[in-house]
């Protein structure tokens, strides 16, 4: 039940479109309200240097933000909500008058930002089941899904 809840979240990630950040609350910044839940939620919470990487994910020049919470460590646990699917990340446009909004969140190994056919794109390091392989070895053949960010979407370019 758990694998097939976030087989339809990663699903719905992919291929619906994202909600629009005028229906939710712009936040001042993502390190610090991120920083702030999981001090809440831990006794002790300790943050790598890897817990946010600040870049451009969607090409309009303004720096965004993405979360790496295999990078937490909440009481003495490295990564507490990460599973053989990977940790979640959580990514953040910025907009223009100021302000972050969530528009994404995806159980990943971890990713890569590359440059195809001139523009920035998301190479998405997943467990190979989200490329019809669920007999591969994850270790040694991941599905690999290169999504680009076009607004407020993230748009599936491919999967292989």
């Amino acid at each position: 039940m758990k694998t097939l809840l976030i087989a339809l979240n990663i699903a719905a990630l992919l291929a619906a479109p994202v909600a629009a950040f005028a229906q939710q609350s712009l936040i001042s910044d993502p390190e610090i309200y991120e920083k702030k839940h999981f001090q809440e939620q831990c006794t002790k919470a300790e943050f790598s240097d890897g817990f946010i990487i600040r870049q451009d994910i969607n090409n309009d020049g303004l720096i965004d933000a993405v979360v790496n919470e295999g990078e937490l460590t909440c009481d003495g646990e490295k990564g507490p909500q990460c599973n053989d699917d990977g940790c979640t990340y959580n990514f953040y446009l910025q907009v223009a008058e100021g302000g972050y909004f969530m528009i994404a969140t995806a159980q990943i190994y971890g990713y890569d930002f590359v440059k195809r056919f001139g523009n920035m794109v998301l190479a998405m390091k997943m467990h190979p089941r989200f490329c019809d392989r669920p007999d591969a070895d994850k270790a040694k053949e991941p599905c690999i899904v290169t999504a680009r960010v076009r607004g407020t979407k993230f748009v599936t370019i491919s999967k292989k």
